[in-house]
C-alpha cells in the first residue's frame, strides 16, 4: 500500500507543479493531495516537501491560513485569462466554446478570489 500512496503522490506532485504554469490546472489541491498521500505513504518524502523552500511554505500558508499569496493570485488570474481569451479567439470556432472558455475563466477566478489573501 505504501508504493502505492507514493506514485499517487508523485503524481500528485507532477500534477501540481505542472499547474502552477498551466492556468486551468490547479495547483493547490494537487500539491494538499501530495502532502496527504506522502503522509501516509513515505514520510521521507512527506518532510522533503514540507521542507522544501517553495512548495513547503506554500502547503503549509494554505494549511494553516486557507489563503493564496497576493503574487500567486495576480499571476493564476493573469495567466489564467491570457491563455483562455487566446483559445476563446484563436481556437473556437464556434460561439457556445467560447463562451464557455470564458466562464470557465470567471468561475475558476471567483473560486481563486475566495480565499483569504496572505
Amino acid at each position: 500500500m505504501n508504493i502505492f500512496l507514493t506514485i499517487s503522490g508523485l503524481i500528485s506532485l507532477g500534477l501540481g507543479i505542472v499547474g502552477a504554469f498551466l492556468p486551468v490546472l490547479p495547483t493547490t489541491p494537487f500539491l494538499l493531495l501530495a502532502s496527504a498521500l506522502f503522509l501516509r505513504g513515505n514520510r521521507r518524502l512527506y518532510t522533503w516537501l514540507m521542507n522544501h523552500p517553495k512548495l513547503g511554505a506554500y502547503i503549509s500558508n494554505f494549511m494553516e491560513h486557507k489563503a493564496i499569496p497576493m503574487r500567486v493570485k495576480i499571476v493564476s488570474i493573469s495567466a489564467l485569462w491570457i491563455s483562455l481569451i487566446c483559445c476563446a479567439v484563436f481556437v473556437a470556432e464556434h460561439w457556445s466554446l467560447r463562451a464557455l472558455f470564458i466562464l470557465i475563466a470567471a468561475g475558476v477566478t471567483i473560486h481563486i478570489l475566495s480565499y483569504r489573501t496572505s
